[in-house]
């Protein structure tokens, strides 16, 4: 696709779009030319606007669509997946200005934000209110709402609440005509034609721009604990996964895996001790409820049904500050391997959760035939595990030959396994080569054949998930 690029006439036309003023200095355009995708290298952008509502981004989409220039939304640019890289430069449109709530609807448990706002600031209303949103990654402080809908993030507590999607009751959309659409609203039920809300969630900024998000809130349980468990090796815990869920007969809310190399590198980073911080592995279990009683015999069950697994010791976090110093410990990991190894590879693969065992053991055996590090954490009750390759002191030739064979062997047994290659980092720029070599021509077909609908001249987010 022949995109046109921006002179100073257009630029000109562009700033009288918008109030805020256009940015093209050196800073700002390397600063928004990636996202936190480690391997993947910058792309510097021709501008980057900061619209502040749903007009000014309608006049931009407008603008770029008659005259064939491409447009990148960004979120906070958090995204693990390069979907936040301008590929074909052009127009970065950073939704961050546009972080406004809207309405809290207590009585409809309903809330109602722009994009901008951080996930973290609708999780801390809601509970002042005695209510709860349900979405819940590990990067809630720093993400946004938007950009967890473009990529539906997954998160801690998907076991019970479901991904960003399950919360995701309206939207306003900007199409990459310009034209606005509203979807969905307050009603939990509504099959008034096609599901677009679920079309757009998870669409990775490729099929328009999501400028009001309308989210379910729940009633907030009254009582958690979560247990900490260590296990003495790797194979030990993960095996123990599924037997967790069987054996005790309770659903958790969160059940998450960490090997001993990622324990020690938030311990490391944060400077603080963890019981057991040479153990192989270590399982978080969080259950939650109404009832301090229920919960009680909830968590004894899994403590004890974790030891019969093999855990080494139950360490029970039942008041909040001990749950967050605990989950800070989990919710930092991606943060200390930056600052160990800046250059890395986080996969999210997922797998049917009892087949958990064997990806852990063959991405063990792919990283050991190719002389690269490797730690493993995730979200090991809902079968997604963040296997991540790390380039060390390998020279960057070497790791550039070695991590595509990796990562080809990684997605190959994935899939064998009958997992996906990515839970909830999403397909963006980095694994599009990929979903190519694994996916069906007819499924690749319908997904390019949905783009074209939406976005027929490929301004909006452009070289993103397929090859048009």
């Amino acid at each position: 696709m022949k995109y046109n690029p921006l002179n100073m006439e257009l630029l000109e036309e562009l700033q009288l779009l918008l109030e805020i003023p256009v940015k093209y200095d050196q800073e700002t355009l390397e600063r928004y030319s990636k996202d936190e995708t480690a391997e993947l290298q910058a792309v510097i952008p021709e501008v980057v606007i900061f619209p502040l509502d749903t007009k000014e981004v309608s006049e931009v989409m407008k603008f770029a669509n008659s005259h064939l220039i491409p447009v990148t939304p960004r979120g906070a640019g958090t995204g693990l997946s390069g979907g936040a890289v301008p590929v074909f430069h052009g127009i970065v449109m950073s939704l961050e200005k546009m972080n406004r709530i809207l309405e809290f609807d207590a009585g409809n448990m309903m809330i109602t934000v722009e994009p901008g706002v951080i996930t973290g600031e609708i999780q801390k209303l809601a509970d002042r209110h005695g209510l709860v949103y349900g979405g819940d990654p590990c990067s809630s402080e720093s993400s946004s709402i938007g950009g967890n809908i473009a990529e539906n993030a997954g998160g801690n507590k998907v076991m019970k609440y479901g991904p960003t999607g399950y919360h995701v009751y309206g939207l306003e959309v900007v199409l990459p005509s310009g034209e606005v659409t509203s979807l969905g609203g307050k009603m939990i039920k509504d099959v008034s034609g096609l599901d677009l809300i679920h079309l757009m969630v998870g669409s990775e900024g490729t099929l328009g721009i999501v400028t009001k998000i309308t989210l379910r809130l729940l009633p907030k349980p009254k009582y958690s604990v979560a247990l900490l468990v260590p296990f003495p090796d790797i194979d030990t815990a993960i095996a123990a996964v599924p037997k967790l869920m069987t054996g005790a007969g309770v659903v958790p809310t969160s059940l998450e895996f960490m090997d001993g190399s990622s324990i020690k590198a938030a311990c490391s980073f944060l400077n603080i001790e963890f019981p057991y911080s040479d153990a192989g592995a270590h399982l978080i279990i969080e259950v939650e409820g109404s009832s301090k009683d229920s919960v009680f015999e909830d968590y004894v069950k899994l403590g004890e049904s974790a030891i019969e697994a093999g855990g080494l010791e139950a360490f029970v976090a039942d008041n909040r500050n001990t749950r967050e110093k605990l989950w800070k410990a989990r919710k930092s990991i991606a943060e200390a391997l930056a600052s160990i190894s800046p250059v890395h590879c986080m996969e999210d693969v997922s797998v049917p959760m009892a087949n958990i065992p064997e990806l852990i053991k063959t991405s063990e055996e792919i990283a050991l035939n190719r002389n690269l590090e490797m730690i493993a954490f995730g979200h090991a009750g809902d079968g997604n595990v963040h296997v991540t390759f790390i380039k060390g002191d390998l020279d960057d030739s070497i790791w550039n030959e070695t991590l595509p064979q990796a990562l080809n062997e990684l997605y190959s047994k994935t899939t064998e396994l009958g997992g996906c290659i990515s839970g909830e980092h999403g397909i963006g720029l980095k694994r599009k080569k990929y979903l190519a070599s694994i996916t069906d021509k007819a499924q690749l077909d319908l997904i390019r054949g949905i783009k074209k609908a939406f976005d027929p001249n490929y301004i909006l987010n452009p070289g993103k998930i397929v090859d048009i």
